[in-house]
């Protein structure tokens, strides 16, 4: 998720920024506007909280774990909108020159993020809040399994999911309103959407109590738990799942069957919308955090399309294939020697293996590393077949680590070809570092360590996959395909999302370029196209990010030549958390300009 000129290809426009921001302390001249500003800062931190309370779970930050607001309410949009309005008065109301350039950094994030937030208040999304990737009906099954970042470890614990579960199923008839008068005001999923949501919601109405999700933690008490303690959580959770859980996913399931499915649309994008446009308008601008229209996105991934394709045919002839390029993907999709594992355990120890590996050469690449533990599983079955590899962040206390997730339906089928990348960019040095790092931060104000702006994160991971060979990795010519293979996949990514929200693509249409463009197997990229359906805009976020922080690097390289230190350049680039794409370039071009001083 960066931008900006990189390999010559088109200049970005970028969110005006100052050029004297810079991500370090320096004294202020009045100590107390910068304490009020601080305390500002951790109100609007603690006032956030209470709003959306898994953010708090989320971050191990346990005072909110039986909350679970419905944020498809009136009342509580109304709460959201004053909330941002109450602070963008506070923060504007502080002098610049009164701040340390860390804290001016911190206003300029916020405004974003208020700005930006009040903006997506004024779309109608909501009208469509389930889908089959990106909904809270996913993540609360993470939870309800006793593996996630729910706590199942005292007794409070236990009552805090039922009181979490109540809200939440009130959330999930809300849903469902809200669906209904999707279907009025035609605002409605595509149906190939909905089809997959739906087995989805039946595995939740599944009434064998014993092997329901909501059931696991029951399965597992802490051995400090008495036995009556045990007898009646367990009754009560018996309860909960008989008498709400399954008749709730049952209801949903019901009238996504039969009433839902027949409304839904058979067009792809939200060109297809009522204000589609202008909704995915403020999407690239929220996901990408430039100023860049959906035409000059289209064209820049046109562009990186091709460049990727002549350094795949290079690769196609080392290692002496005879056909043509698409020939090469459907031979590296099929080919056995790329599926040698027989059991999901074989190929976490992969992956833990890569990570041996590369611990030797980290060093080299980055100063300051993080103290959060990290561990690979393989992502949980109710959400397998429609998920991809992702990275759960660890808490920020560090008691829980970091996980990477990766998706195995069929491991006699699963291909390795791009797994070293994979692993770069989910785990180390991507995800795992910039989140742990600005997690563990003793600068960053607390807001700043949980914000995501995907431009930053996803462009910091896809940039650390260019970084295998430094980290001693890649010396497969079949695992640097697979590294070409997966930024091609963020490049046609940029193509794809577009065509289908702008230019009237079909879902068929967006699959048949990549199977043209990328070794994925064609199940995968229906999955990733049928993702973009669901969220516009997100996709672009990863090569733009890229882009950006390759161009900086670049830029530095070129300007500072013998005094550029890449243990340094990383550091600055991940010391500030996520922020905006224009504001990092600005503390970069500040910090190459100190450097030549």
């Amino acid at each position: 998720m960066k931008k900006i000129l990189l390999s010559g290809l088109i200049a970005l426009s970028l969110f005006a920024c100052k050029n004297e921001t810079k991500e370090t302390n320096t004294p202020v001249t009045n100590d107390n506007t910068s304490k009020e500003f601080e305390a500002m800062l951790d109100n609007y931190y603690e006032d956030g909280l209470k709003l959306n309370p898994l953010n708090a779970t989320m971050s191990g930050d346990n005072r909110y774990n039986d909350k679970f607001p419905d944020a498809l309410s009136d009342s509580h949009k109304a709460k959201m909108t004053s909330y941002f309005e109450k602070y963008k008065t506070a923060v504007t109301g502080f002098e610049d020159s009164l701040l340390t350039p860390t804290q001016k950094m911190s206003k300029e994030v916020l405004l974003w993020d208020i700005d930006i937030n009040l903006e997506g208040m004024k779309h109608k999304k909501d009208l469509m809040p389930i889908d089959q990737m990106w909904s809270p009906h996913l993540m609360f099954g993470q939870l309800a399994s006793g593996a996630g970042a729910q706590p199942f470890k005292t007794i409070e614990d236990y009552k805090n999911w039922q009181s979490r579960v109540d809200e939440y199923l009130v959330w999930l008839n809300s849903a469902q309103t809200n669906m209904r008068k999707g279907v009025e005001e035609g605002i409605v999923l595509p149906k190939s959407l909905v089809k997959k949501v739906i087995p989805q919601m039946e595995a939740m109405a599944n009434p064998d109590v014993e092997n329901h999700l909501f059931y696991k933690p029951v399965t597992s008490f802490p051995e400090s738990f008495s036995d009556t303690d045990k007898d009646t959580l367990k009754a009560a959770y018996i309860k909960m799942i008989t008498e709400k859980v399954v008749p709730a996913y049952a209801q949903m399931t019901t009238f996504l069957k039969d009433e839902y499915l027949a409304k839904a649309r058979e067009s792809s994008g939200y060109n297809d919308l009522p204000q589609g446009d202008a909704y995915y308008n403020y999407a690239i601008k929220y996901f990408t955090t430039t100023n860049m229209t959906a035409d000059e996105i289209h064209n820049l991934g046109l562009s990186e399309v091709a460049r990727i394709r002549t350094e795949m045919e290079k690769v196609k002839e080392q290692v002496g294939f005879k056909g043509d390029l698409k020939a090469f993907f459907d031979d590296v999709r099929t080919n056995k020697k790329l599926m040698p594992y027989s059991t999901p355990e074989e190929i976490i120890s992969n992956f833990n293996a890569m990570h041996e590996t590369i611990k030797p050469q980290v060093d080299q690449l980055f100063s300051v590393q993080p103290k959060t533990a990290f561990e690979v599983r393989q992502t949980e079955a109710f959400r397998e077949k429609s998920a991809s590899a992702e990275y759960n962040p660890g808490s920020l206390d560090g008691t829980r680590p970091g996980i990477f997730y990766t998706p195995i339906p069929n491991a006699k089928t699963y291909n390795v070809y791009s797994d070293e990348s994979l692993f770069l960019h989910e785990a180390i040095p991507g995800h795992h570092f910039q989140i742990s790092l600005t997690q563990e931060s003793e600068t960053l104000p607390q807001f700043r360590k949980t914000l995501w702006y995907s431009a930053y994160g996803e462009g910091w991971a896809l940039y650390t996959e260019s970084l295998g060979k430094e980290l001693g990795l890649y010396t497969d010519p079949y695992q640097y395909f697979g590294t070409l293979g997966a930024e091609m996949h963020r490049a046609v990514r940029l193509v794809v999302d577009t065509g289908i929200h702008t230019k009237g693509w079909s879902r068929e249409k967006a699959i048949a370029y990549c199977l043209e463009n990328e070794a994925e197997s064609e199940a995968g990229i229906t999955s990733e196209i049928e993702r973009y359906m669901a969220n516009p805009g997100q996709a672009l976020s990863y090569k733009i990010g890229q882009l950006k922080i390759r161009e900086l690097r670049d830029r530095a390289t070129k300007e500072l030549g013998d005094k550029f230190d890449i243990r340094e350049f990383h550091k600055q680039v991940l010391e500030t958390g996520c922020i905006p794409l224009a504001l990092l370039e600005s503390k970069i071009d500040t910090w190459i300009a100190s450097k030549k001083g």
